[in-house]
């Protein structure tokens, strides 16, 4: 018994109302992710895509989506006076150049475009401290890029040699390949093999750079850190990248920063948040503590009562924002009550003194003991005494 066909608008996950825009939108979505190229061996997403652009194939057409929507998958299987269909009268050239231009170079033409191109990013990482995050810095990093060969002037060709025209794709940098697929019979436009979409070719190559019209050499960059920056971002310097081609600009160079963690400041977006420690003399009495901030020590008045855990806020002590630095986020800071761990004698009699004075704490536990033993009668001590025996 043959297998089920899902209805193709579960399958593209669209209304049966959605118009050719959101069909084609949510058909380059999953063409992205199971295209068999995108995942090579993978049996399963193999499947998926050739499910979805069955379902695209039908969708996007108009007739066929009409003979669908009244007669379902039977329209196209001989039932329902359906005659079937194939796929090898569908053009789908224009939307797998526009899906895929990202992935293989560039769509259709793009691919194999023969003139000026921008070169390609060149990624780099640079480590900074927090403080050099928050405020600014200039770095330096070293790395190797590509310069234009100086004995060639870029064109990989032998001084007093020039290119050839290419004699397979004849100078056109592209070839048409014909195969067959899932889909029929399917022509594509790629990039000569034999040129890599120059259309041209070097018979007698530099000396210098071998034909490629480059010289890789290590340099030395000077990279402006903004203030404000935040972990993972990146730094673009523009025409830092690889050289362009055919007499295009060069690519840029990104500069991905990374930021040491702090021991005592955390970053959220633009606000900072430390802890301080108090004395209990500081929390009941107030008074200056000294609280560490990325411009300096400030000094902060202690309301008296104040209880640990306590949160304040210092206004513009934050991080600057990458698009002002004149502006600040805030310092958040919690204050930590310290218990002391090694007191004197006297400083225990003193402390007693002022819980008589308080409340009598320390004296409550036991207090407590004897109230319950008086509720409890004869009986209850006769019990205890029992118990204590």
């Amino acid at each position: 018994m043959a297998e089920q066909k899902r209805d193709y608008y579960e399958v593209l996950g669209v209304d049966k109302n959605a118009d050719d825009a959101t069909i084609k939108k949510a058909y380059r979505q999953l063409a992205k992710k199971y295209h068999p190229d995108m995942n090579p061996g993978d049996k399963e997403a193999e499947v998926k895509f050739k499910e979805a652009s069955e379902a695209y194939a039908v969708l996007s057409d108009p007739d066929k989506r009409r003979q669908y929507d009244q007669f379902g998958h039977a329209a196209f299987d001989g039932g329902a006076g359906g005659g079937g269909f194939d796929f090898s009268g569908m053009d789908f050239g224009d939307i797998f150049g526009d899906i895929f231009g990202d992935f293989f170079g560039g769509g259709g033409s793009r691919r194999t475009n023969n003139g000026p191109m921008k070169g390609q990013n060149v990624r780099a990482r640079v480590n900074i401290k927090f403080e050099e995050a928050a405020f600014g810095c200039e770095k330096e990093i070293e790395l190797v890029l590509k310069d234009e060969c100086a004995t060639c002037h870029g064109s990989g060709a032998k001084p007093g040699t020039t290119k050839d025209t290419c004699p397979k794709c004849g100078g056109k940098g592209k070839i048409v390949v014909t195969q067959q697929s899932f889909f029929g019979t399917v022509q594509n436009v790629t990039s000569c093999p034999e040129c890599q979409g120059t259309g041209q070719i070097i018979k007698e190559k530099c000396s210098d750079c071998h034909g490629t019209g480059y010289i890789s050499r290590k340099k030395r960059i000077s990279v402006s850190i903004p203030a404000g920056i935040d972990n993972g971002q990146s730094v673009r310097i523009r025409e830092k990248g690889e050289p362009g081609i055919n007499g295009g600009p060069r690519g840029d160079l990104l500069v991905e920063v990374r930021v040491a963690p702090h021991a005592i400041f955390q970053r959220s977006e633009y606000d900072i948040y430390s802890s301080a420690p108090i004395s209990f003399a500081q929390a009941a009495l107030g008074g200056e503590v000294m609280i560490d901030t990325l411009d300096g020590k400030v000094v902060y008045e202690v309301k008296p009562g104040t209880q640990t855990d306590t949160r304040i806020r210092l206004r513009g002590k934050g991080i600057p924002s990458l698009r002002n630095k004149n502006m600040r986020g805030d310092h958040y800071v919690t204050l930590v009550v310290q218990v002391p761990t090694s007191l004197s004698h006297e400083a225990k009699e003193t402390l007693r003194k002022f819980d008589d004075e308080t409340g009598k704490t320390l004296k409550a536990g036991g207090t407590a003991v004897k109230e319950e033993k008086k509720k409890k009668g004869f009986m209850g001590k006769l019990k205890d005494a029992v118990d204590d025996l």
